[in-house]
């Protein structure tokens, strides 16, 4: 999808896959890399290419150079929460005028495996069986949250606003352990969601999250309760870490 935005005019598009052989000195100039095999897949297109100030932020969750409603800036953030946890890598290489081209380095599986990949995909952050109800009205910072939690084996729930959210709660009859909610959203937003819910379900965690840090005003509520806050934009890392240490709170 980038690559067609970069060639509005058209252009080439080249994918290619090969597996190398990565040696000690080759991985010199790659942090935390090591020898060995690698499968290399790389992405190249022929577009305006990218400047070093927008090279070295492609992969910052919310970062984009595209207009409102076109991009946000969360497709690459998901890239890399994906490849390196599985100890793998990814290159950039681009400049103005001549393209860019985007390389991953998976580490190679010697055989196939018959096993489901379950939480040891995330280096860091334990997962947990607990059901996660995840509120946020921008769908793509929604399905990151969702694809995060559910890689670490969580059961999630999700829902677009706080309305939503309600209706979905209803028709679910197990246990609601974390609510996850952004705080301004259209028709009900994250405050008046938790105060419901938790009348409801009382036992039931909550941890708000905001885009707008410098508005004292939305947030004084939140902060002032003692709840549990995290900014956006956050880390697929971060976001683990966040809500395994939350759940586990007064066990």
């Amino acid at each position: 999808v980038n690559a067609k935005d970069a060639m509005p005019e058209g252009g080439e598009l080249r994918v290619e896959t090969q597996v190398v052989d990565l040696t000690r000195e080759q991985c010199e100039s790659v942090p935390d890399c090591t020898p060995g095999a690698y499968v290399v897949l790389s992405v190249a297109d022929t577009g305006v290419g990218m400047d070093d100030g927008v090279r070295t932020r492609v992969f910052e969750p919310f970062f984009t150079t595209k207009d409102l409603g076109r991009g946000t800036g969360l497709g690459l953030a998901m890239v890399y929460g994906f490849v390196k946890p599985s100890q793998g890598h990814i290159q950039v290489d681009s400049a103005p005028g001549r393209g860019s081209t985007f390389t991953m380095f998976l580490p190679r599986a010697e055989k196939a495996s018959s096993e489901r990949v379950g939480v040891d995909v995330f280096a860091g952050p334990r997962g947990g069986s607990e059901t996660v109800l995840v509120v946020d009205d921008m769908t793509a910072v929604r399905q990151l949250a969702v694809g995060v939690l559910r890689r670490l084996g969580y059961n999630v729930l999700s829902a677009s606003d706080g309305e939503e959210a309600l209706v979905v709660a209803e028709r679910h009859d197990g246990v609601i352990d974390l609510l996850f909610t952004d705080v301004a959203m259209p028709r009900m937003g994250g405050r008046r969601l938790a105060a419901a819910l938790g009348a409801q379900r009382p036992s039931m965690k909550v941890l708000f999250c905001s885009g707008y840090p410098d508005d004292p005003a939305l947030l004084r509520d939140v902060l002032d309760a003692g709840t549990h806050y995290m900014q956006k934009p956050y880390s697929p890392s971060t976001l683990a870490a966040k809500v395994r240490d939350l759940l586990d709170l007064d066990r």
